[in-house]
This record gives structure tokens, sequence and C-alpha cells, in this order.
């Protein structure tokens, strides 16, 4: 499934985008429970598919084939044209980003190769939708891009082996890791995880794409435009940190939960360590694209 979350006539919704359009997924899990001569189908899609897709995948407990059926056999899709696209997970409960884990990338600004993931955090207040704007604040000037696959947790996960780790799974999405380079490179100590978490330097989406859907994480291509220019290309072949052994590594010192979204790293290409180095400005155009997923697009303000 394409899983999303939208805002349309009735509110915030999750939806299952189709070749005719955008299932709403309470509507059809209704209809289909009602066919089924299910006591209370409202009541029930209700509790199933809730607004916010941390609850869904909380709910589902990493069991998502009833509502795949039910949107698959939905009679009618509304148009996207109508809706206004959200990120899928508008407030997870935790964004972690895995810095330097191309090859290319670590290689490009000259930086010590890990001997484990190097983790750090993004607010979740910084989240915010496709076509968004990602607001500059005043006093930066050195705002960067970084096009990442991320992948969105669907069951619990607490010491978990590198064998089972895409077993809990729900699937993946599209995570622009915007940067502010001044607070990142050029105070001490660095302040990564601020760098990386004011408002709206979260852009995600446009699209959850189901893991069975989407398949293995291991050879994807990645790539980043701005204003049409194509500046990062790359493949997960290339990580130096599997998406599985990431999500080991960091279970066995903090449980991940349904909604946890872990953004794999970004491929080389970034602005700050082009010569000279290239930052965004208002009236740029970002946009992040990975295979199977589609492409993520945010202006800059």
């Amino acid at each position: 499934m394409r899983l999303v979350t939208y805002r349309g006539p009735a509110g915030q919704r999750i939806g299952v985008e189709r070749q005719d359009g955008v299932v709403d997924l309470r509507a059809a899990l209704e209809a289909r429970l009602a066919a089924s001569g299910h006591a209370d189908p409202a009541a029930e899609a209700a509790w199933r598919v809730p607004e916010d897709m941390t609850a869904l995948l909380t709910r589902a407990g990493g069991d998502l084939a009833g509502l795949r059926q039910a949107a698959e056999a939905a009679d009618t899709a509304q148009d996207p044209a109508g809706l206004r696209l959200l990120a899928p997970v508008p407030r997870p409960g935790k964004v972690i980003g895995v810095g330097r884990n191309y090859g290319a990338h670590q290689s490009e600004g000259n930086l010590e190769r890990q001997e484990e993931p190097r983790l750090f955090a993004k607010f979740t207040s910084s989240v915010i939708g496709p076509g968004q704007a990602i607001v500059r604040p005043d006093r930066i000037r050195q705002l960067d891009w970084e096009v990442e696959l991320a992948i969105v947790v669907g069951r619990r996960m607490k010491n978990v082996a590198e064998a089972d780790a895409l077993d809990h799974v729900a699937g993946y999405t599209i995570v622009n890791d915007v940067s502010a380079r001044e607070f990142q490179f050029d105070v001490k100590p660095p302040q990564t995880t601020f760098a990386k978490s004011h408002d709206t330097f979260t852009p995600m989406g446009p699209v959850l794409v189901t893991a069975d859907e989407f398949g293995s994480p291991t050879d994807v291509d990645v790539a980043c435009r701005v204003n049409g220019d194509l500046m990062q290309e790359g493949n997960t072949s290339d990580l130096i940190f599997s998406c599985a052994y990431i999500l080991s590594y960091i279970s066995r010192f903090a449980t991940l939960e349904p909604g946890d979204v872990i953004a794999t790293g970004t491929p080389s290409g970034v602005g700050h360590f082009r010569d000279p180095p290239v930052y965004l400005k208002p009236g740029d155009t970002v946009a992040c694209t990975v295979a199977r997923i589609g492409t993520l697009e945010n202006p800059v303000a």
C-alpha cells in the first residue's frame, strides 16, 4: 500500500493512494465491515483507522492485510487535487538520523569513518509535509539539503537481532534532512541535533510505502534536485550501515515504537561540501526523489 495522511473536506484522514485517486481508508474499511455483517462497522473502522498514522500502526500490530484488502475493494477514490497531503507520519514519537552513512558522502567531506552508526535526533516539531515551505531563519545562511530514505517502524523493537529487524518495519518514506550548517560545523561544541531540528527542517513524504510493496531497501536510487539541477545522486548499496543493522543497533539501547522514523543517511552532493559551497535561499525549490516512493518537493521561504 501507499499510505498517506491528508486533509480534506472531512478533516484529517489516512488514505491509500491508488492509480485512480486517494481512498479514504476509514470509509473503505467501514464499507467492508458492513458488507461482512459486522455489528458496528462505523465504530470498529474509526478505532482501527484513526486520524493519526502512529496510532494506526500501533493498533495494527504489524498486520495491515485487512486494511489493504479494504482499500483494494473500495469502489471510489478522491481526486488528489482536492486534498492537502501532510507528512505521512505528522508527529512521530521519535525521528532519528544517521550521519555519515554513505561512503561517498563520508569521502566528500573528508570525514572520519564511523565504527558504529553516528546518531542524532530531530525534534518532531520540525516535521512538515509535501509542498510546505522550508523556512530559513533570519540568522541562518548555510541552509543545506539532504535527501534520505527513511524507515517507519511498525512494531515495537527492543534488542532485536539484525536478521529480524526488517520484519518490524511498517514501510518507507522520504525525509529531507534540512540542516543549518552554522550550528553543525561553526560552533563548539557542534550542535548537530539543533542544526537539524529548527521548525520546518524535516520535510517528509509524500507517501509511506508499506514494506511488502517496497521490497528490499538495499538497492534503492536516491536523488535531490534544487531548482531542477541535480545535486545528489546515490544508491543505498553505498550505505556503510544497512537499514537492518541501524534498526538492530538502536534497539539495543532505545526502544523503537510504531511510527518512529529513522532517516538512514544522505549520499554525496550536499551544498556545504561543494567548491564553492552552495546553500538554499528563499525562492528555491528542493525535490527529493527515492525510487519506489516518488518525489518530495518543498519550496524555501
